[in-house]
């Protein structure tokens, strides 16, 4: 059962692969960098950076690999860009459900300007 599972992942393309991973990777980076404003505002800063440690594991544990399965069709360049536009993708959410930001034209703006990042990395 467990081979069937590991050789339906594997017969995904890598760049699906990469996308999910890096997607859940970004989860948890967002939180450990910026989870701890709204939740442990009143506790030190160690504290703070304990906590935060401890999640950014788990975005290292999908990232690496993430990194690794992207690398082995993506350049370096498509993978950076491909990272940022979903940091983007993430934070913009988390920003505005989780911590309450206000929506600002500024967050269309700076998609845009990623949006001719990935145009010019990814074009042939």
């Amino acid at each position: 059962m467990m081979h069937r599972i590991v050789e339906a992942v594997v017969s995904i393309p890598a760049i699906y692969r990469t996308i999910f991973l890096l997607v859940c990777s970004n989860c948890f980076m967002t939180f450990a960098w910026y989870g701890h404003l709204k939740n442990m505002a009143s506790k030190p800063w160690w504290v703070a950076a304990i906590v935060s440690w401890g999640i950014a594991l788990f975005e290292y544990l999908l990232q690496v690999p993430a990194n690794r399965i992207g690398y082995t069709t993506l350049t370096l360049a498509q993978l950076k860009i491909m990272q940022e536009v979903i940091t983007l993708s993430v934070f913009v959410p988390f920003a505005l459900i989780f911590m309450g930001e206000k929506f600002r034209l500024d967050f269309i703006w700076a998609a845009l300007c990623l949006c001719g990042a990935v145009f010019f990395i990814f074009r042939k």
